[in-house]
This record gives C-alpha cells, structure tokens and sequence, in this order.
C-alpha cells in the first residue's frame, strides 16, 4: 500500500520542517515542503494513497541502534531476535546492529553465516551483526575483508568489535601485537570496549576486602572505576591516531572521556564516540533505588560525567547513540553483587530519553535525528537507510514529541527495564519499515516480520 502522511513535522539532522512524505511501496516516493502542499482533499488528490493525517506530530527516520544484545544464539532464554527486534520497533527502533559476543561468539565466517540464518523471517527491524575479534582471529578477519569466505564478504557485517579490557568468553583482546594489527584495518569500523581489566580486578579486590560477599550496588561505580575507563580509551585513541583507524569509541561514561574524544576529533576525523541513553539519564544517586537494576558496564557514574555526557551531546561530540540493550532475567539481577549479571534492556526507552534530555538541556531536534539515525547510517555505510530522503527505505519512527507518559510495561523477552516507573517525554505512535505501516497507535501489528538484512557499503 502507498502512503501520504501529512501535517507533519519532518525531523532531519540539517532542519526541522513542515511537510509531507509519499511512501510508494517500500521507499520514500517524494518529500512535499508545507509550502508546496496544495492538497485540500488527500483522498481525492492522492486517491491511490491511504492519507494519514499526523496532526502536528514528529516524523524522525527509523531509530538505527548500532549496539545491541540480543542474546541469541546461546541465551535465549533472557532474550533472542524475535522478541527484542519487536520491543525496538515499538520505542521506534527500525533498524539494530547486534554484538558478536553470543554463545558461540560471532568471530568467525561460519558463525557469522549462521547469525544471519537465524536472523531470516523472524526480525520486526532490519538486522545487521558486527564480526568480533579476538587474540587468535585476525586471518580470518582479513580473509574475509579481501576475498570473503563461506559466502560472507564485507557487506555482511557492520564493524569489527575489541574488547579492550573485561569480556566474557574468548574475546578479551590483550596482546598489544595483536590489536595493532586489527587497528591497522581500513575497510571496517573498529568499535571499541574500553574498561582497563587490571585496574578492575584490584578495585574489586579492594571491595572484597571491605565488605566480603554483600558488596554494596552502589560500589559499582567505584569498582569499574573512571580510571579503569580513561585507561583503556586513552590506549585505544593513541593507537588509532598512530595506525589510522576508523575507530567507534563506545558507550563513553565519563567527562574525562568526552574532553580526549574532542581532542582526539581536532586531528583525526576517523575517530567517532557513542553514549547510551543510560549514562544521560541515570547517575550514580540512582544505585540506592535501583541496586542491580543499574549494574552495567561501563558503570554510571557521576552527576557531573551525566551533565558533560549532555552538553557533549548538544555541541554535536557524540555521534550516535546505542542502547547497549543487554537483557537479562530479573531472577538473575536479583542476586548478590558478585553474582548478579552487568547489563541493562533499555533500547524500547531510547528515543524517549533522548526527547526528554533534549527538552531538559534545550537541545534541538536536529541533533536527535542525527544520533539516533543518520549517523550511525553514515558511519558504517547502511545502504538507503537512516534517513529522509527521496528513495530510502521508507523506515519512520511519528512521535508526538509534547506528550508525557509513564513508562510501565516493557516489551522485550525479560519483562523489565530499569525505565519501569519513569515519565518520559514523547509517545511513540506509528512506525513506518520497508513501507510497511507496522506500528498503529502505539501497539506492532500482527502479521509476518517486516525486517529485511541490512547491507553494508561502506
């Protein structure tokens, strides 16, 4: 079915204007200024079309979410494609790029392949992987770069994930030889976990020592400290300026954090950052409330590094912003400090807290469209995707930015979010995907899901 959706507000990252868009089959047909929309009657002028008329309303390009935890394959049981790519279409999420750190983690050609077989026929967003390192995979990394392997080839997968620091399984890249080898790569995004591993193991030795087994939450911060953070990102950034590299700094937690991705931005354009809305929203006087609700890593920290990561995002120093949706059972959060899980469901509140951070530090429209879509698109080349534009896909996220509402239910597999109780800003009400009008009045339609492969030209 063709699309007019009038009376609009269209959000993109250059300007906020009045319009209407065309939606002809899966892509955007035209882009109508108001000025332009001489249409009195929709039905009759655009008889072909079903006319929606959006009352004012924002109309963003679909949400791009660059770094997710769907968890599947291997721990389906807190989470998997299905359930989680239908909780972002509803937070207006239309497109994810999933973490390789799954059980069997996704370093390989074969693993890769095997993801995406997963992927097929169940995602109600578009789906796209990222391809991890490790200290022993750099040849099969680079196979697949020059000449692709079992079927897989550069347009596969997004970036190319480094644990600098803690990780779970076989992905923790420590060898210094190693990782200037994969920093050496051109063709791909470097994307970057940085907490430094030293430095947290003796801070929670530390830990031990005062408090035994009941570790307060609130130790966390301290625990994966500042230090642990700065150390790490400081590596990553000198050796990326020293080898070249299209480095993707991730969920960046602190103010000395911003101020070395501004330095490092004056002498290196490779070099991109990205927060999760998490470290806008939360601070570290929310541990007493929320205890292991708010255990994650990189953890949240001060009031102070909240307001830097703010204004960094208002003067345009953050890039993008991935929810680093990391779902885990509330049986398994509930637990003791050492034993509970590090990892937050958030992606379904992303745009929500970006609305409401937005309107708090008078932060224009402009500059959510940009992190929440267009450029992650540009970042890692999403082919016809992240924005308003004549012939891209037609991915749209209507949201009636003046609304205020409480967040109580959570859409995803685990049945929570740290969220749950919160007013936010701005009501989700249509999602546009591949075309299709997926997304009606806040509730996801019935019916196959819509998501499609992403393709990665870059």
């Amino acid at each position: 079915m063709d699309y007019l959706l009038y009376n609009g507000r269209i959000i993109t990252g250059e300007s906020e204007k009045a319009g209407a868009i065309v939606i002809r089959g899966e892509k955007i047909g035209k882009i109508i200024p108001e000025e332009d929309f001489a249409v009195t009657d929709p039905g009759k002028d655009y008889p072909e079309c079903e006319a929606i008329d959006l009352g004012g309303k924002a109309v963003f390009a679909g949400g791009i979410d660059a770094h997710v935890h769907f968890r599947e394959p291997g721990m389906t049981w807190k989470a998997d494609m299905e359930s989680e790519s239908r909780a972002a279409l509803a937070g207006g999420v239309t497109s994810f790029i999933d973490m390789p750190n799954t059980r069997p983690a996704t370093v390989s050609a074969e693993t890769l392949a095997e993801k995406i077989a997963l992927a097929e026929g169940r995602c109600y967003a578009n789906f796209g992987f990222h391809l991890g390192a490790t200290n022993d995979n750099f040849d099969e990394i680079r196979e697949i770069l020059d000449h692709g392997k079992s079927g897989i080839t550069k347009n596969d997968f997004g970036g190319i994930k480094v644990f600098m620091g803690s990780s779970t399984g076989n992905m923790l890249v420590d060898d210094d030889k190693t990782l200037r080898r994969i920093f050496g790569i051109k063709e791909k995004e470097i994307l970057v976990h940085c907490e430094d591993e030293k430095t947290i193991r003796e801070n929670l030795r530390k830990a031990e020592e005062e408090f035994g087994e009941d570790i307060p939450f609130g130790m966390h911060e301290n625990i994966r400290s500042r230090r642990a953070c700065i150390l790490s990102s400081a590596k990553a950034l000198e050796m990326a300026m020293e080898c070249g590299t299209r480095l993707h700094l991730l969920h960046i937690s602190t103010m000395e954090e911003t101020e070395m991705l501004r330095a490092a931005k004056i002498t290196d354009g490779d070099i991109t950052g990205e927060t999760s809305a998490n470290y806008l929203y939360f601070c570290d006087d929310d541990y007493a409330r929320l205890g292991s609700r708010l255990k994650c890593n990189p953890s949240i920290k001060t009031g102070n590094d909240r307001a830097a990561l703010r204004n960094a995002l208002k003067n345009g120093l953050i890039d993008t912003i991935g929810s680093d949706h990391a779902p885990h059972l509330l049986s398994e959060k509930q637990k003791g400090y050492l034993s509970a899980p590090s990892g937050l469901p958030s992606l379904q509140q992303s745009l929500q807290v970006l609305l409401t951070v937005a309107f708090a530090e008078d932060i224009p429209l402009t500059r959510i469209a940009s992190v929440f879509s267009e450029k992650a698109a540009a970042i890692f080349g999403i082919r016809d995707r992240g924005r308003i534009k004549e012939g891209y896909f037609a991915d749209l996220a209507i949201v009636d930015t003046d609304a205020m509402s409480r967040t109580d239910e959570a859409a995803g597999k685990c049945g929570w979010s740290p969220y749950l109780g919160e007013t936010l800003r701005g009501r989700i009400t249509d999602v546009f995907i591949n075309g299709r009008h997926a997304v009606r009045n806040g509730i996801v339609s019935e019916g196959p899901p819509p998501g499609r492969k992403i393709v990665f030209e870059r």
